[in-house]
């Protein structure tokens, strides 16, 4: 039969991994996080300079594929 003490430490045991399972989850919500808002914030950036590119495309017909003057 299993004494008290060993319960005991057992149960420390599991609530030493529990407490560091829960700083584990924590810190991975935190970087994703900030993972998820620099994701976000990169497709807008991107979605707005593909407007200016198109913009620009209109503007100038031809030019993107016309030689530099250094050639």
């Amino acid at each position: 039969m299993i004494d008290i003490k060993t319960l005991s430490d057992r149960i420390d045991t599991l609530e030493a991994r529990l407490a560091f399972q829960d700083d584990a989850v924590e810190t991975l919500n935190k970087t994703i996080t900030e993972q998820w808002l620099k994701i976000d914030a990169l497709t807008r950036q991107l979605a707005h300079l593909n407007e200016r590119l198109q913009e620009a495309e209109k503007q100038a017909p031809g030019a993107a594929n016309e030689r530099p003057p250094h050639y």
